[in-house]
């Protein structure tokens, strides 16, 4: 039996100027899980994270709806790691001094308390010598520690949801791994359910419970990971999927999905990637698909029956010299 939705988002629309950059998307956070949201740049999927924040620019028009509504209550019950730590970070305090103002923020509790969870919670995310480093500002951290820092902060009030927009997009391999395993283990540590926003599929394989694609701000595929990435039932997954440079071959260009995403305000009639698509027949491009279930995930696709396995080859060949 599923546990019920932590978060429950329904026909989210954001649009600015009259041009939806996400079109009626609908998910569930479920308790202590990592769902990773992932698609092209432009896909919509940092405006969705930041919409469950409230933390959307402005200008942004909204509706639908987020249930429970907990933008009030970020840094409590839910709480973001960003994807540029340094900036994130004050430059003109120490790390340990934003770590205890954040706990102050929500719990009265003295400065001294509060300095003490810090040190706690920078040694808990692998900060070497925490009471020491506490003391020091975040110039004199390494990216990789200063991400670690942005963890520590986004957890240290134990909160419900933790949102993690790229959060190793500037880390080598190495570092990220180790970045993912210190969310993982404050996830399982405090509870938390993780929403991830990444590029990156290893990630996803390695770190995520389910996943969620989207394209020109729509879902396309949705469920557990072992579904979506080893059997696509979505020609865009699978284009995606194809894209990853393990399927580059000697001599070759790094494989790529041909074409671009239409821009929000221009998407075309019918599913908005009948354009790329290499099974897209007449009702593509008249009738845009509707989630539905199908294989053990949501997917939104006309011919998501047809795809052949595994489906990256579809888009694999296409690209071979003639």
């Amino acid at each position: 039996m599923e546990s019920e939705a932590l978060l429950s988002v329904r026909d989210l629309r954001i649009a600015f100027d009259g041009a939806e950059a996400v079109r009626g998307l609908s998910f569930d956070v479920r308790p202590r899980e990592a769902l990773a949201i992932v698609g092209e740049s432009g896909a919509g999927k940092s405006l969705t994270a930041r919409a469950l924040l409230g933390m959307l620019p402005r200008g942004a028009a909204t509706s639908g709806t987020i249930r429970p509504d907990l933008s009030a209550h970020r840094g409590r019950r839910i709480s973001l790691v960003p994807q540029d730590a340094l900036s994130a970070l004050s430059p003109v305090h120490p790390v340990g001094d934003q770590l205890a103002a954040a706990v102050r923020s929500v719990a009265g509790v003295s400065r001294a308390e509060a300095r003490a969870r810090a040190v706690a919670a920078l040694d808990r995310v692998g900060i070497p010598d925490a009471a020491r480093k506490a003391r020091a500002y975040p110039h004199e951290y390494s990216g990789g520690m200063r991400q670690r820092a942005v963890i520590a902060m986004a957890t240290i009030n134990e909160p419900e949801i933790v949102v993690a927009d790229e959060p190793t997009t500037a880390l080598d391999e190495e570092r990220r791994d180790q970045v993912l395993r210190v969310l993982a283990e404050r996830r399982e540590a405090v509870g938390a359910a993780l929403v991830l926003v990444t590029h990156d599929m290893d990630a996803v394989r390695n770190h995520a419970d389910r996943v969620l694609v989207m394209y020109a701000g729509r879902l396309t595929e949705l469920g557990p990971v072992e579904r979506v990435l080893g059997r696509p039932r979505a020609p865009y997954t699978a284009g995606l999927l194809a894209s990853l440079p393990q399927h580059a071959s000697a001599g070759r260009r790094l494989p790529a999905l041909r074409g671009t995403p239409p821009a929000p305000g221009a998407v075309p009639q019918g599913c908005a990637f009948a354009r790329r698509c290499p099974l897209a027949v007449d009702t593509c491009h008249r009738t845009e698909p509707e989630p539905r279930q199908a294989d053990g995930r949501l997917v939104a696709c006309h011919r998501w029956e047809e795809l052949p396995h595994p489906a990256t080859q579809l888009f694999l060949q296409e690209r071979q010299p003639a």
